[in-house]
């Protein structure tokens, strides 16, 4: 990459030396190019002109604003290389046509006919396809998603006009979906998920826009676009693992579920299964957590049968040792058990309470208080209380641990509140656990004296036989 620039930048020196040579000498300009990059470098200049001769679009006749219109943006398909500062008038020059033709756009009608459309999707496919900056980092140095501070576009004056000027080509009524799809076909919509990578979040938030109003305007690339998403998904969790657009497909895909229609097809079942909720075992799962988890809501509130699906996968996805990620976990957790039926529930709530246990437990402060905040939503407790004879056993143990062996104060205040609320929903039940657990107790700490009796005659046998 960093060649690339070193040869446009030689590039653009070699341009402003080769200027006042071919303006005042007339051998100079008879003289052919024997050079591709002399002609490569000589199109900036030469478009440049192209900027100047063009006269504005509201002075031109209407019968001529059409033709205007297209000329204008063919010259608005040349690029510029902002990583230097030559071409600073063509660039400004540019920046200005561009701002000139989204006006023209926004105040006529029907200036987005089918003669039109190939330029329009050429100018903008010209500008916003490219190869994405990237930054090398160690995969082993420490850093924090949230700390880093984002790589921004340095073409972002050009830029954000062309994408403005193609959210405003996708939403005219001027365009038939029937004709554009010509256009805006499959493989340029493969090039325009791939700019998702971008660091930049301010091109992000416009691509999240400009796709999600194609999938509602174009019917036809519906299907394409939700296996391209689920593709770009696969790659960032057999592959990469990370992606700086994950979050605003994801956002995208949430009012796509949403419109879903029941019962849901096999197809989209299998989107959440296998691209979904395999997101959780990504690493920068916090960076997305957020609209993952609404994704996960909105499939439960179509079909509530998924709870089951959604929470035993979450429980084999467990991240044992990243007690950040077993937060953002019980979070979804408790959000997924808001909207699951107690048939659903009753299947998993053995292996669902194991897994709760052992995180009342955790030396973690913070998990085991997000654990212990499941007795404060009412709808879960009352699940817990229609299954006591189950449950109750396996949360009084973990919670008895807790009141004698863990360290935080605020964990303690509220496992006796659990132990208190679980004590008035069932005094029998509760005191027979209790008994349980003792008995439980006190044969475990039976076995361990027996243990340590044991080691200690090995002991006494050894150092007797080093005396003799």
């Amino acid at each position: 990459m960093k060649l690339i620039q070193t040869v446009k930048r030689r590039m653009g020196t070699e341009q402003e030396k080769k200027a006042p040579s071919r303006a005042g000498d007339p051998a100079a300009k008879s003289k052919p190019q024997t050079s591709t990059t002399k002609a490569a470098t000589a199109k900036p200049s030469a478009e440049s002109n192209s900027f100047a001769a063009l006269p504005k679009l509201r002075e031109a006749p209407p019968g001529e604003r059409a033709e205007l219109f297209r000329r204008k943006m063919e010259v608005c398909a040349v690029v510029f290389d902002f990583h230097n500062d030559s071409n600073q008038r063509d660039k400004e020059a540019k920046r200005q046509t561009l701002l000139e033709i989204v006006e023209y756009v926004n105040n006529t009608r029907n200036c987005f006919n089918e003669a039109l459309m190939q330029d329009v999707v050429n100018m903008v496919g010209a500008n916003i396809f490219r190869a994405l900056q990237t930054r090398n980092k160690d995969p082993l140095a420490f850093s924090d998603p949230e700390d880093d501070e984002p790589s921004l576009e340095r073409a972002w004056p050009h830029l954000q006009i062309v994408y403005e000027f193609f959210l405003r080509f996708v939403v005219s009524n001027d365009v038939d979906p029937k004709i554009a799809k010509r256009f805006v076909d499959q493989n340029f919509m493969l090039k325009l998920l791939e700019l998702f990578d971008s660091e930049d979040p301010r091109e992000r938030d416009y691509l999240k826009t400009i796709l999600h109003r194609i999938y509602g305007k174009f019917m036809a690339l519906r299907s394409f676009i939700r296996r391209a998403i689920q593709h770009v998904f696969f790659k960032v969790i057999y592959e990469c693992e990370t992606h700086n657009g994950v979050g605003e497909l994801l956002e995208i895909l949430g009012s796509i579920i949403n419109g879903f229609a029941l019962p849901l097809k096999d197809e989209h079942k299998d989107f959440l299964t296998k691209a979904l909720i395999p997101l959780h075992k990504v690493k920068s799962l916090a960076s997305f957590y957020q609209q993952l988890s609404y994704c996960m809501a909105q499939y439960v509130e179509k079909d509530p049968r998924l709870a089951y699906d959604i929470i035993t996968a979450m429980l084999r996805y467990w991240p044992v040792s990243i007690t950040s990620k077993q937060v953002l976990f019980l979070n979804e957790l408790e959000e997924t058990l808001e909207l699951t039926q107690p048939s659903e529930f009753h299947r998993m709530q053995d292996l669902l309470f194991r897994r709760l246990a052992l995180c009342i437990t955790c030396p973690h402060f913070q998990v085991a208080e997000r654990t212990l905040f499941f007795w404060n939503n009412d709808y879960i407790v009352k699940l817990i209380n229609q299954n006591r004879q189950d449950l109750f056993p396996i949360i009084i143990s973990a919670l008895y641990k807790n009141s004698k062996q863990h360290w935080n104060s605020a964990v303690h205040g509220l496992t006796f509140n659990v132990l208190k609320l679980l004590m008035e929903a069932d005094p029998q039940l509760f005191d027979d656990c209790s008994a349980k657990h003792r008995a439980e107790e006190e044969a475990e700490e039976q076995k361990e004296a027996g243990r340590q009796q044991k080691w200690k005659m090995l002991k006494d046998m050894h150092d007797a036989k080093k005396k003799n």
